[in-house]
């Protein structure tokens, strides 16, 4: 046998031995998944009309997306002051990005319902991203990397925050969909095929 054809052989094993790898990791966490028990229904949104919880997890998820971003961005800053000093260039061109926080980072209504006492209120990212610096005043340096890494540990927490919230509202349309299967029709498109709950 050649070379060429025991290194195709070998290739063709490792292959295989990787697709049967895949394999059992998607057994495995189908497996898991079906373990969980099937999510009840809570008490805490009762008061909620389905509209009201689809609306509240659209809600949430924008305002996750939001956090998110302005989380990436903040990190983005930390990175180029720490790498390239304060380059004005490139943080003036970023700028823009979070022009218009002031107005945007709130605190969503729907972070109402359970506990968000050990949430932090959102940094003032408008003012900490117009924030310039001396490069070789060190000790404002530091003062703006330990604002911009405080900042990135607030939206942080409250990234995490609204991933729980997310997974209650989910967990209470699955809830109730799992009760009367009908009402998730309601969400499909054509008037003639749209259930009203």
């Amino acid at each position: 046998m050649t070379s060429t054809m025991v290194g195709a052989n070998t290739a063709a094993e490792t292959e295989a031995t990787m697709a049967d790898s895949a394999a059992e990791r998607r057994k495995a966490r189908k497996a898991a998944r079906a373990a969980v028990p099937p999510p009840e229904r809570d008490q805490a949104y009762d008061h909620l009309s389905l509209d009201d919880l689809r609306a509240m997890k659209s809600e949430l998820q924008a305002e996750e997306t939001r956090v998110s971003y302005w989380r990436r961005i903040v990190q983005a800053r930390l990175d180029v002051i720490e790498s390239h000093g304060t380059d004005q260039e490139p943080v003036v061109k970023l700028r823009k990005v979070l022009v218009d926080a002031a107005g945007s980072h709130r605190r969503i209504q729907h972070l109402s319902v359970g506990q968000v006492d050990d949430v932090p209120p959102l940094p003032d990212l408008s003012e900490l991203w117009d924030r310039q610096v001396d490069p070789t005043n060190t000790a404002k340096m530091a003062k703006l990397s330990k604002d911009l890494r405080g900042a990135e540990h607030e939206l942080s927490v409250l990234r995490t925050e609204l991933f729980r919230r997310i997974d209650g509202v989910t967990g209470e349309l699955i809830a109730r969909y799992r009760e009367d299967p009908s009402l998730a029709l309601a969400i499909l498109p054509g008037d003639s095929m749209r259930f009203r709950p």
